[in-house]
């Protein structure tokens, strides 16, 4: 599937994608888009096919195509399959290297990862992107990076054509750990939906029925504008909600949904927490308190 390109000098506006699941084929994608010399690698190599039709080199190794280029784009599922396509990767191909790993992991591990890098030469940038493969190439989109200032400005023109970028600093574990208190937000956001969606269907209301009042109770900005200051203030203050009236109604949610036999294990897990915080004395505070709750002792 290779194309006859060999693999060329890196230059400006060159680059290698390593990973070509649905994210690492928008990235590629886009940067087609913007005229790029584009060097693949993916275990699969049939996902690169439409990619090398468009121009694009698919290198026969992950040597291959880290010798390619200066900045090497990776997007896989975690860090051990970060370890598992460069582990065997010769330090001398990998000496002077950027590797931009995309790859979803821990703050813990990105740091181990970059020391890793540094061992053979080369220089990690963390990052974590906010969009879906399909918001990929648009500005308004966002991605978080870590890592050293220097590298990350001296290729900021190039991670742009991804999405907008969001320097989080030095340390490699930043990046990640941004990500991940987005996707705490996220995926808890959106578990909600699909439990809602649930309990409609199983009373004959479909998601389409629900979709303008899901919108509505999932644009969480008024109440994310109001509670940030006064957590940072450490004000927890019942005034305008109460934690045991928050846990009555996520009560009523449990009942309402185990009455419907769907399953109830998302929001009985809320109840739990609820009622853990008001047994720890928080029950005349805001919902808020739950915060000192959950923080680690």
């Amino acid at each position: 599937m290779q194309n006859d390109r060999s693999v060329t000098t890196a230059t400006a506006t060159a680059v290698t994608v390593i990973g070509l699941g649905p994210m690492g084929r928008a990235m590629a994608g886009a940067y087609l888009d913007q005229g790029y010399e584009v060097t693949l690698w993916n275990r699969t190599p049939s996902r690169a096919a439409e990619l090398v039709r468009r121009g694009a080199f698919l290198a026969a190794s992950p040597s291959e195509a880290v010798a390619a280029n200066e900045l090497v784009v990776l997007s896989l599922t975690d860090y051990d399959a970060f370890y598992g396509v460069l582990g065997a990767v010769d330090p001398a191909v990998l000496a002077g290297k950027v590797l931009v790993n995309l790859s979803s992991d821990t703050p813990l591990r990105a740091r181990e990862a970059a020391a890793w890098a540094a061992e053979r030469g080369a220089v990690q940038l963390t990052g974590g992107i906010l969009t879906p493969p399909s918001g990929v190439g648009d500005p308004a989109s966002s991605a978080f990076y870590s890592g050293p200032r220097e590298v990350f400005e001296a290729h900021r023109g190039t991670l742009s054509v991804l999405t907008g970028t969001d320097y989080r600093g030095e340390d490699p574990g930043l990046a990640a750990l941004f990500y991940q208190l987005n996707m705490v937000m996220f995926w808890t956001a959106l578990s909600g939906y699909w439990q809602a969606i649930a309990l409609a269907d199983a009373h004959g209301i479909t998601a389409g029925e629900l979709q303008p009042y899901a919108r509505n109770a999932l644009d969480l900005d008024r109440f994310v504008d109001f509670y940030a200051p006064r957590v940072d203030a450490g004000h927890h203050g019942g005034d305008v909600d109460r934690l045991a009236m928050g846990l009555a109604s996520a009560e009523h949610v449990l009942h309402t949904v185990t009455d419907a036999g769907v399953d109830g294990a998302l929001p009985a897990a809320i109840v739990d927490l609820f009622r853990r915080g008001v047994e720890a004395g928080y029950g005349d505070d805001s919902s808020s308190s739950l915060v000192e709750l959950l923080k680690k002792n």
